[in-house]
Order: C-alpha cells, then structure tokens, then sequence
C-alpha cells in the first residue's frame, strides 16, 4: 500500500493517501485542536456512537542507551472513518479532558495490533485509561480462522485482510518522535498505521475481508 500526502493545507492539515483511499489528517501539539477534533467526531458519529471502530496506535521517544527501556509516549495516532489525528502528546501544550473522556468511552471499540500495550503506556505515562481494546491480531485470527496472525504484526494482518501491504520504513520506525516537526515521512508513517488499523477493524466487524 502504498502512502504519499497529496496536499497540504498548511497549519498542520494534510491530506495523506493510500492507495486509492483519501485521509485528512490533523498534525498538531495543541490541546484546543484535539478537543475540536474529537468534537467533530462525535458530532459526525453520534447516531452509531455503540459502534463506532477506532484506530489506535503510539510512538514513542527512543531510548536514550542501547540496552534502555523506550522513553514516554511521543505521538498518539488516532482514526475513524477518513479522518485522522496525530497528536505530539510529549510536546503538548496540554491534554484537554474530552481526550480522556474520548479513551474512557466504553462505547467506543479501539482497535490495532498491540493495543493493550499501547493503551498501558498512554495510562502509566499520562493517565489516560482506553476503556474497550480490541488487539487485531487475536480478532482476525478468530475471525479468518488463522492462528498464526496472533503472532503476526500490523503489516501480516492487513496483509491477510485487507490484500495489501503497508511500507513501514524502518529508518522512520526508529526515528524520533520526540521532534518538536515531524518528517512528512513520520507524518505518513504515523497516519498510515492508525488507519490501516482502523480499516482492518472495521472490515474485520462488516465482515468484508
């Protein structure tokens, strides 16, 4: 699959593409920006709130030794639907209360390939607690009947789903996410994951796989 932003809007507005699909996309470190977006969701979603699939993922600042446990989350990715957002957590100028009340929302099911973890690093390092995780390796495992993919990575699940595979650069994996300005490589890399977890998850619940 593969990613390249086809326009930027300035401000830290982007669309970003894959494929044939269109994602816009919000990169910021602003606490008001992240409660308008958030705000837009659930005004777009509120009928089907009870059901609504949430792509999640994190980065994280790079250990600072070889040997060193990973530094504090850096950037928060979430999707839903065609809409992304990709929020410096580390260099807010704050974390409004409607993203922990966003997180908290057992009605909502987030989704992505180690989201249990992710969401124990977003509450050891800031508090914020993801009420309903749904891990895809373990769900599409169930769902296709392959339990291989419960050892699989976000590349081999949406491999088997979705019938693509998504570039995941390893010199942008391992780059820094603590930056204060993101590469339009980590902008695409951040977004791409947060979306192709979206969307497996969301094939995965409509049964289209």
């Amino acid at each position: 699959m593969s990613t390249r932003i086809v326009k930027d809007f300035g401000n830290g507005h982007y669309i970003v593409a894959f494929g044939e699909d269109r994602v816009y996309t919000t990169l910021t470190s602003s606490g008001d920006v992240v409660a308008g977006w958030l705000d837009l969701i659930y005004r777009i979603h509120r009928r089907r709130l009870d059901t609504l699939v949430v792509g999640l993922d994190v980065e994280w600042r790079p250990a600072q030794s070889r040997g060193a446990a990973p530094g504090p989350v850096a950037l928060l990715q979430v999707c839903v639907g065609r809409r992304c957002l990709v929020f410096q957590i580390l260099r807010a100028d704050y974390v409004p209360d409607s993203l922990l009340d966003f997180l908290a929302d057992a009605r909502l099911t987030f989704v992505g390939v180690g989201v249990g973890a992710d969401a124990q690093k977003l509450s050891a390092h800031y508090g914020l607690e993801v009420a309903n995780t749904v891990d895809l390796r373990y769900f599409a495992a169930d769902v296709l009947g392959k339990p291989a993919l419960r050892r699989a990575g976000l590349q081999g699940v949406v491999w088997q789903v979705m019938g693509v595979w998504p570039e995941k650069p390893h010199h942008v994996q391992v780059s820094a996410w603590d930056a204060q300005r993101l590469t339009l490589e980590q902008l695409q890399y951040a977004c791409a994951d947060a979306f192709a977890s979206f969307e497996v998850g969301r094939r995965l619940y409509d049964g289209v796989y």
